[in-house]
This record gives C-alpha cells, sequence and structure tokens, in this order.
C-alpha cells in the first residue's frame, strides 16, 4: 500500500504521531511530505503552493492513500493535482480552528476555518483525536456558515461529516511499568508556555500553596517560545524555592523528571487529546485535569476538578496533605500504539 502522508504544520504532537505511524505500520510503502511550524498565516493558506514548487514529482505519483493533516489544504492539492483524487483520502484532524481560543480579543482567522472546512469536505473519510474534536469543529463550522451572507444549508452535510467520522486518538509509545506512588509532592507543569494553556490559574494555585505553608516541588517544563506570558519569569521567582527544574529539557531528562512527577496538571483553555498530560500520567503521575474540553473522555471524575483555580487549589491541597485522599494510578495502556495500531491500518483500508 501506497500511503502520500502530508503533515503541513509538524508541531511536536504532529511529529511524534508521524513517527509512531510509519515505525509501527511499517508494512505500509510511506512517502512523507511535511512543513516546520511557523509562520502559520502563510502555512495553513500556502502549504498546496510551497509543495507544488518543491515537491512537483512526488506529488505527481501514483498513491492508494492520501493522508493528511487538518492543516493541509487538501482540496486545493487535489485541484492542482487532480490525479490524488483516485486514492483514498482521508484527514485527520489533531486540532480544529473553530474551537482555538482568540488571543487578546482577535478574531478567527476565516482563511484556516475555511482550510479545514474545505478538507473535511474533501476527504472519503475524517478522524479526530476526540469526541470533543469532531462535535466542535462541526458546531463550530455550523455556527461559522450561519454568519455567511447567503442562507446556506449548512446542517445536511455537516450532520453528515459527525456520523461517518472517526475518534481516533494520537497513541501513546508503550513505557516500562510506573514507579509505584510513595505519596510524593512533585508538580509537573509539561505544555506550552501560551495564553491558551491557562498558566495564570496554575501558578495562582500554586502561589497560595506556597503562601499557606504546604511543601511541594515544582517541575515547569514544556515548549518556550518568543512571546511567552509575562507570568512564567514571575512565577519562577515567587516559587524558587520549590522549583527542581525550569524551561525545556532534553529528551531523558525531560523522561526523568515524569518519572519522578506526582502529580500533573492542566488549567488549559484548548485541549483536543492532551497528550503530554497523558505521557506523564502513563509515567506514573496523577493527573488534576479541569472538567472540560477533551479531558471527561480520558480521564475519570475522580481526577478532574471543576475548572478553577479555587478547586484547584483545594483538590492539591487535600492531595498533598493528606495522600491517602488520592486516587489510584490510571492505567493508561488503552490509548498505547499495542492497542490502537489496529485501528489505525483498518483506517487507511478501503
Amino acid at each position: 500500500m501506497r500511503v502520500l502522508l502530508l503533515s503541513a504544520y509538524t508541531a511536536v504532537s504532529h511529529r511524534h504521531w508521524v513517527c509512531g505511524l510509519t515505525e509501527r505500520l511499517n508494512d505500509v510503502e510511506w512517502t512523507l511530505l511535511e512543513l516546520p511550524p511557523r509562520h502559520f498565516r502563510w502555512r495553513i493558506r500556502g502549504n498546496p503552493l510551497t509543495w507544488m514548487l518543491k515537491e512537483d514529482a512526488t506529488l505527481s505519483r501514483d498513491y492508494d492513500v492520501v493522508l493528511a493533516t487538518s492543516m493541509v489544504d487538501l482540496a486545493t492539492l487535489i485541484g492542482l493535482y487532480p490525479h490524488l483524487a483516485r486514492a483514498r483520502k482521508i484527514v485527520y484532524f489533531h486540532e480544529n480552528q473553530f474551537a482555538y481560543p482568540s488571543a487578546g480579543g482577535q478574531k478567527p482567522q476565516g482563511e484556516a476555518l475555511m482550510v479545514n472546512l474545505y478538507a473535511a469536505l474533501a476527504a472519503d473519510v475524517v478522524a479526530f483525536n476526540s469526541a470533543f474534536n469532531r462535535d466542535s469543529f462541526i458546531d463550530g463550522a455550523r455556527n461559522f456558515l450561519k454568519r455567511l451572507p447567503e442562507n446556506l444549508p449548512a446542517v445536511r452535510p455537516l450532520e453528515r461529516l459527525r456520523k461517518h467520522s472517526r475518534v481516533l486518538p494520537v497513541p501513546l509509545d508503550p513505557v516500562p511499568d510506573a514507579i509505584p506512588d510513595g505519596g510524593g509532592r512533585r508538580i509537573v507543569w509539561n505544555h506550552r508556555w501560551e495564553y491558551d494553556k491557562n498558566p495564570e490559574d496554575f501558578f495562582a494555585a500554586l502561589e497560595t500553596l506556597s503562601a499557606q505553608g504546604i511543601d511541594f516541588e515544582l517541575a515547569v517544563m514544556g515548549q518556550r517560545f518568543r512571546g511567552e506570558p509575562a507570568i512564567f519569569a514571575r512565577a519562577r521567582e515567587q516559587l524558587s524555592r520549590h522549583v527542581v527544574a525550569w524551561g525545556p529539557q532534553p529528551t531523558e531528562a525531560y523522561r526523568a523528571q515524569l518519572d519522578e512527577a506526582d502529580i500533573v496538571v492542566s488549567t488549559t483553555w484548548h485541549e483536543f487529546q492532551g497528550l503530554s498530560i497523558m505521557e506523564a500520567t502513563q509515567r506514573g503521575a496523577l493527573p488534576l485535569v479541569p472538567d472540560r474540553l477533551c479531558f471527561p473522555e480520558f480521564y475519570p471524575a475522580a481526577y478532574r476538578y471543576d475548572g478553577s483555580h479555587e478547586a484547584l487549589t483545594d483538590r492539591l491541597a487535600a492531595w498533598l496533605t493528606r495522600p491517602q485522599t488520592r486516587p489510584p494510578r490510571l492505567d493508561m495502556s488503552a490509548w498505547t500504539w499495542p492497542v490502537l495500531a489496529s485501528d489505525y491500518r483498518r483506517l487507511l483500508m478501503p
């Protein structure tokens, strides 16, 4: 089976997915085209042109399957290379632009929304990493189309997408058994340092715990960007006596921190699966996640709080001062490649 794999904005989670696919389904003849995760506005609209000018020979070949991420302008690419329409066309949604929170009052970019929508409509099969991703995409697309000048009958094709799409999470690589819980006090943040991850609520909770004299260790890792929120610099100063790691870590050091973690926290406003939380949980940390977005699909109620930083503070205080109140470790084996590889294989099949 010849598969053209297209990743137009290869962020960390996208690269993890690509590597897993090509390594785990190694009987497939993969041809990979990917673009780096920068210049978002140009990248999401210009990827067909970039590939046409750089990869014409590759795109001119015949394939059995075209598997593209939702950042790929698949409809335009098929217009430029009509023979690709004969392949089985699959679009995988790691995220969708309709549910991405705006920054500083900015409105969602119409072009990015339309690329997502056209890609889904041009595909034979659409897959999402969570039901939340699927539903927020379809509901968001419906609301978007209501704002267009024409009164378009959008419900039927969108509900058909909802009915026939597949939910297939990005799998985790299997790891050795987690270290048994010793009731430790290390809290981990391992997300992107951006506004949509809501670091303000996370650090507000920790500053309250510190002021109350509650002992804990803190490892703040994850990917940094030039325009990182100012709260990180302030929090490092105010929480310095608790810090055991700060900033991006080399791979082995990062994994070692996860192995030592006791609690991993999310306060995010934006999450479609949450690989970083899953990875830490898989290695033995207890997840503490808001009761919103994709999290109810993956985490029982004992690991969720109501979303406020006050509730987060209360739960952390309880887990730190009364370890016997902690729920048991979570088994994440259902979300690993050995379990999900067969589902991905079926996705590729006609």
